[in-house]
């Protein structure tokens, strides 16, 4: 028996939420639906033209993978986190949020120096969301952040595809990667961002390397972005070559998988939405704990997109531990 459901890795970031106007996009020439690196001097900038529009929720530990693995573990997953802060106020504010959400992590060992990063998410009228990001000390996530002991302990490895961006980031998924292969570790990865799968094609071939994934995530515009292919129908027959197995997120109209013998569509409840931010990252996490859990890929799709659903009614990234809860027992 594992110790561990899902061994997840990548940034750890602070997320503070604003609700803006396409018109504020437009004047500080930031491009609208996606993750942009910035200085800190930068992010400062924007903190300071963003006063007042907050959406009203505290700040949250997070970052794309965290969100996940927190999803994963109000289901009822067992989880690690391997991640890298700074041991400054935020640090440590991500430390003991992190941990009060029931997953374990490296960070329980020590901090390391520098500053610990932050996202910006800005929300639009339409719920899209839009991010400027200083990694801060998470952006030297390296090898040194592994705990091999508990990977080996682990049924699934989950990386997250914003660690492409760092040479660093990249080794430590395909040492991470190579170990989970020799110690019976499933492998899954999520592209992210439809951008960054733009800028780092190549990164992501190393992240996934010689062999195919057990598990890709992945949405409409990631998918046809990696395959280089106009069709939806089309880059999803390309990711056969990919991965055994697949989930190709497409907002309102549900999900596209594929469990290694056949396409299943997966329908999403109708909701309104206010902010879709962490949708993605919900998905991903309900998904794998309900294929850790004893759920077929049918299943486990149908509670992912409830969750999903149900996250984009809401401001913030993740749901309460009793809604997720409320979910899987309508699902089941």
């Amino acid at each position: 028996m594992k110790k561990y459901d899902i061994y997840g890795m990548g940034n750890a970031l602070v997320d503070m939420e604003f609700k803006v106007s396409d018109e504020f996009l437009t004047d500080h020439l930031i491009e609208k639906g996606l993750m942009t690196l910035v200085e800190k001097e930068r992010q400062d900038h924007l903190l300071k033209a963003l006063s007042g529009n907050n959406v009203g929720h505290s700040r949250a530990c997070g970052g794309s993978a965290a969100n996940t693995i927190i999803g994963a573990t109000q289901l009822g997953a067992k989880t690690f986190y391997s991640c890298k802060v700074a041991d400054d106020e935020t640090g440590e504010f991500y430390k003991n949020d992190l941990l009060a959400n029931g997953v374990k992590s490296n960070i329980e060992q020590g901090l390391y120096d520098g500053e610990t990063g932050k996202c910006l998410v800005m929300i639009s009228d339409d719920a899209e969301r839009t991010m400027n990001t200083f990694l801060g000390t998470t952006a030297t996530y390296s090898d040194d952040q592994l705990d091999l002991a508990s990977l080996s302990e682990s049924k699934w490895l989950y990386m997250e595809g914003y660690l492409v961006t760092g040479a660093a980031g990249i080794a430590a998924c395909e040492t991470a990667r190579d170990y989970a292969r020799k110690n019976d570790v499933k492998v899954a990865l999520t592209f992210s961002d439809p951008g960054i799968v733009g800028f780092f094609k190549d990164g992501f071939k190393k992240m996934i390397g010689s062999e195919r994934l057990d598990l890709l995530f992945c949405n409409e515009e990631e998918a046809k972005s990696f395959t280089g292919l106009d069709n939806i129908d089309d880059a999803f027959n390309a990711l056969k070559e990919v991965s055994h197995t697949f989930a190709i997120t497409a907002g309102a109209k549900g999900a596209y998988l594929f469990d290694g013998n056949e396409r299943l569509n997966v329908s999403s409840p109708k909701v309104t939405a206010m902010d879709t931010n962490g949708a993605g990252d919900l998905f991903a996490g309900a998904f794998l704990y309900g294929i850790t859990n004893g759920l077929d890929y049918a299943q486990a799709g149908t509670l992912a997109c409830s969750c999903s659903a149900k996250l984009v009614t809401q401001y913030g990234p993740r749901l309460e531990k009793e809604t997720t809860q409320s979910i899987l027992k309508e699902v089941l």
